[in-house]
């Protein structure tokens, strides 16, 4: 007997289908190339259907968490193709989710005579090609890659019978965060060139190890530096244990490589360990302290309001998500004492920015929004995922 229909399946088809065919008319009137093949709304829902009672069985004891990519087998690169495709159903999925369940490994699917199967596996993929990510037992992520080696930009988010769509408008405001730019796909460089992507990481890092944990990001002063005299040390309770010096500088060392050596494999593994090294200190009570530049400067630091400044009365929360609506809520409503803390410390320091994991997997940006003249609060969790 097959199984009923995942009705969210439906219910999302269309505006998928409507922004893929959106962002690859715009690649295409680009001059690009090398792009993914334009899904149908079908194809759609059919893949999510599979994949979303694939992730409610369990083989051997374990959730299965796969990657399906449509795309037909000559657009993947050097790709592991089966002599037998396997028809697109949950059993075949749950069945091959071991092999596959290492990051960057994708199952082929395409359609054969009207029935979509599954051709083999592939680490290659073009650009705006279709992918759906099974993360967890009824959680399933549709995305896409803006650049073939680029990072996933999340399209929405399916947790049973929620359904999130995830709305990029944010990015065109003046002074939405380079970080939250980036995670919606929208590239942003610095004035030294550098993208922001390293903070996108570092928030991915800072939320797996389930910890909680703050990072405060202030501007970079050689001059002053970690020094006493440093303007965000008047919001941190001295003294600090975990005062970083020297600075630690492996990160910003990275991120000076040149743009060839940043596209191989030994840097990004580097830059993977580096990361979770500066993530892991975010694991320690307090905030962790780093520099635009991407210097640490300090963990586990004590925050506290900045003498002769008022407490942060209001701060805006939006999240990223169609029909979600702003809303001005008092600190106390932000959740824990990592959110009240930053709340306080970038109403104190307007030039910083602080960012907040909590131990059930909310990740907030905190900001100061010029426009808004108060505390700006990005949910962001439904764009690391």
């Amino acid at each position: 007997m097959a199984e009923p229909g995942y009705p969210a399946a439906r219910q999302i088809a269309t505006t998928v289908q409507e922004h893929f065919a959106r962002h690859l008319t715009a690649a295409l009137a680009q001059g690009r190339i090398d792009l993914g093949p334009a899904p149908d709304a079908s194809a759609i829902e059919a893949i999510i259907d599979a994949a979303f009672w694939a992730s409610l069985r369990r083989e051997e004891g374990l959730t299965p968490t796969v990657s399906l990519a449509l795309l037909p087998p000559g657009h993947a690169g050097q790709a592991l193709t089966f002599a037998e495709w396997l028809p697109l159903r949950p059993a075949a999925l749950a069945k091959l989710a071991p092999a596959v369940e290492r990051p960057g490994i994708h199952l082929g699917v395409w359609p054969v005579d009207g029935e979509l199967r599954v051709w083999g596996t592939t680490r290659s993929i073009p650009a705006f090609c279709f992918v759906l990510e099974v993360i967890g037992s009824g959680l399933l992520v549709v995305k896409h890659r803006s650049e073939p080696f680029g990072k996933f930009v999340n399209i929405a988010v399916l947790e049973g019978d929620q359904v999130k769509i995830i709305d990029d408008r944010d990015a065109a405001q003046p002074d939405c965060p380079g970080l939250l730019k980036s995670l919606l796909g929208q590239k942003e460089m610095s004035a030294g060139g550098e993208s922001v992507d390293l903070l996108v990481h570092l928030a991915a890092s800072m939320r797996a190890h389930h910890r909680g944990g703050a990072l405060l990001v202030v501007p970079d002063d050689e001059a002053v530096g970690a020094s006493a005299s440093a303007p965000w040390r008047e919001s941190i309770v001295e003294p600090m244990l975990y005062r970083v010096a020297p600075r630690f500088t492996e990160l910003a060392n990275l991120m000076g490589r040149e743009p060839a050596e940043r596209r191989t494999h030994e840097w990004q593994e580097d830059l993977r360990r580096a990361v979770a090294a500066v993530a892991g200190l975010t694991a320690v009570d307090g905030a962790t302290v780093m520099s635009t530049g991407y210097q640490l400067l300090a963990f586990g630091a004590k925050l506290t309001r900045r003498r002769s400044h008022a407490p942060v009365e209001r701060v805006l929360v939006t999240e990223p998500i169609r029909d979600r609506e702003p809303e001005v809520v008092t600190p106390a409503q932000l959740g824990g004492t990592r959110h009240l803390s930053a709340a306080q410390f970038v109403h104190d320091q307007p030039d910083a920015m602080a960012l907040v994991a909590s131990q059930d997997g909310r990740m907030t940006i905190f900001q100061w929004s010029p426009c808004e003249d108060l505390v700006h609060a990005h949910r962001v969790e439904a764009l690391l995922l």
